[in-house]
């Protein structure tokens, strides 16, 4: 029963996201290794072992140095076996503890620079499966930076890099990037549902294109909205055409975004739609301005009545500009 519900030292470092150089320095060097060996086997971790490990990760993805996160992860478990104490060096840093690189590379890198700390505690966090940490850090980096911020900074970041870890990788960890993409979702919501009332005015309109599933973009683009006091209505992903038509003409927006993922969901005819619709009296008739957002619409030349933002805080610029 005990084999069946223990792993090796390779399993439980692809369990973690961590390196197994990693894993067998902190057994030698900190005795954060199995209770439980046998002479001529390979050493099994039990869940035990593995949570006194989880708590190591966690502890020095945010910043702790190892020989303290080895005594707190001890500390919290029971008693270590005789003969696996700390080796000489304890106050060494081992360097990066998952398995993504200490930093993305440049094509995962935000523009504005190296890749933060937090974005890689995010990473490493995501690559373990450990949702409490995702969940705490998300709400920390929401709360310090500020939505726009924290998804320029951290959580775009931290997606690509799953997504290319993903690529690299078939479809092992795909699950990696499932649960990111929730939590992050979680986190944006909770700032764009926040029970402010928005300043009075025609509210700005976010969709996905009809074939359009990725919403992200979007749930970030509402969590700067409400941040600035901004009314706007999300419609999600998928919006059918006359459904997206029909919403214009009911809430009369002053500005309506809609998101492209790839080149195949961008829809120029529905866009320039979109921009003619009107609505209002006689005599007093208006259209609103439609924004393209997303990489789909790479290379369409905007016609009259659309903007083609470049960034999250240019658009909000604008879209702030045309509500008020």
């Amino acid at each position: 029963m005990l084999a069946e519900a223990s792993l090796t030292t390779g399993g439980v470092a692809r369990r973690l996201g961590v390196s197994p150089t990693t894993v067998r320095s902190w057994e030698r060097r900190y005795g954060i290794g199995p209770a439980r060996r046998e002479e001529g086997h390979h050493r099994r971790w039990t869940p035990q072992d593995i949570a006194v490990l989880e708590a190591m990760c966690r502890l020095t993805a945010r910043g702790v140095p190892p020989g303290e996160a080895a005594r707190l992860a001890l500390g919290a478990a029971a008693p270590v076996p005789s003969g696996a104490g700390a080796a000489p060096g304890e106050g060494a840093d081992e360097g990066p503890a998952e398995g993504f690189p200490d930093r993305t590379d440049t094509a995962n890198a935000p523009a504005a620079g190296p890749v933060s700390p937090e974005c890689r505690g995010l990473t490493r966090a995501a690559v373990r499966l450990d949702t409490a940490e995702v969940a705490r850090l998300l709400r920390q980096v929401v709360d310090d930076m500020g939505a726009v911020a924290a998804w320029t900074e951290v959580m775009m970041p931290a997606l690509r890099a799953a997504g290319r870890r993903w690529a690299g990788e078939g479809e092992r960890y795909v699950e990696v990037e499932h649960l990111l993409s929730w939590h992050v979702s979680t986190a944006l919501r909770r700032v764009a549902d926040r029970p402010v009332p928005p300043r009075p005015g025609p509210p700005a309109l976010l969709a996905g294109m009809p074939a359009e599933l990725h919403t992200l973009p979007l749930e970030a683009v509402a969590a700067g909205l409400a941040e600035r006091g901004l009314p706007y209505r999300m419609f999600g992903a998928a919006v059918p055409a006359e459904a997206l038509l029909e919403a214009v003409r009911r809430t009369g927006p002053a500005a309506v975004m809609i998101w492209s993922q790839a080149k195949h969901t961008a829809d120029r005819v529905l866009a320039r739609r979109a921009a003619e619709t009107a609505w209002g009296g006689r005599g007093s008739r208006a259209r609103p301005v439609v924004l393209t957002a997303g990489p789909g619409w790479a290379g369409h030349q905007p016609g009259a009545g659309i903007l083609r933002p470049r960034d999250l805080p240019s658009a909000l610029d604008r879209i702030e500009q045309l509500l008020t």
